[in-house]
């Protein structure tokens, strides 16, 4: 490593620690790896891939079309498609009419789709419980009201974006 890279990655990793939502983009980061890491250790069903628990956050409980699931994604059409593909044949998402229109289809949870949210958020509690054995309560506790004074600050900047 050249004197110039060793100085750039000096001043980078300085940058990093010093941002706070570097360090949060980072924890979450590492958090779902941990939890898909655990979830597919529990799983009896073929594993999940990363890029398909990505997906789940993005399915409204009452079914989202698969336009709306690539916009949210970020991703085409097609790549979307092939995530719920592959879910579907796992058990966990079916396609729907969409009775707002006749010609579309909605993503939805099948029964096994939904237990397995409810799977993957006991794994979360688990998380959860184990930062606060060795963290504390009151720190975890401050750390929870702190992230949803940061949410309603986003939810109120991105909401008066698109007006």
């Amino acid at each position: 490593m050249t004197e110039k890279s060793g100085e750039f990655l000096n001043d980078l990793n300085a940058a990093k620690q010093a941002n706070v939502l570097e360090r949060l983009f980072r924890c979450a980061r590492l958090l779902n790896d941990e939890g898909t890491r655990r979830v597919a250790d529990l799983a009896e069903t073929p594993i999940l891939r990363a890029a398909h628990m990505n997906l789940m956050p993005h399915i409204d409980l009452a079914g989202t079309r698969l336009t709306v699931l690539a916009q949210r994604l970020g991703v085409t059409k097609q790549a979307a498609s092939q995530l719920v593909a592959d879910l579907e044949k796992m058990g966990v998402l079916k396609r729907e009419p969409d009775p707002d229109d006749g010609r579309a289809k909605r993503v939805v949870f099948t029964e096994q789709g939904r237990q397995g949210l409810l799977e993957g958020l006991a794994v979360l509690r688990q998380m959860e419980e184990e930062l606060r054995m060795d963290i504390g309560d009151k720190e975890i506790d401050r750390f929870n009201r702190t992230l949803g004074t940061i949410l309603g600050w986003i939810q109120t900047n991105s909401a008066k974006k698109d007006t």
